[in-house]
């Protein structure tokens, strides 16, 4: 499986979307229903799952699921 349907199948877990109908446009608040402290524990479980550390600051710019895919796979190629 490619990092992006396990990423989205990882946002599924937090929202009532199934990841295959997710796109890169949703927003993770807007769309998907993410509050604050949800938004924060599933960064946190990016990070286990990907293996990542991620920057607070850059991940606090994160709206879109394709910015989160995007900021993964930055981290992935390091």
């Amino acid at each position: 499986m490619d990092y992006v349907m396990e990423f989205k199948q990882l946002v599924a877990q937090y929202c009532d979307v199934a990841a295959e109908d997710m796109t890169d446009e949703m927003r993770f608040r807007e769309d998907l229903g993410f509050t604050s402290l949800g938004f924060m524990s599933f960064l946190g479980e990016v990070e286990d799952t990907f293996d990542v550390e991620l920057d607070q600051e850059k991940a606090e710019q994160v709206r879109t699921i394709g910015d989160a895919i995007e900021m993964i796979r930055e981290l992935t190629e390091e």
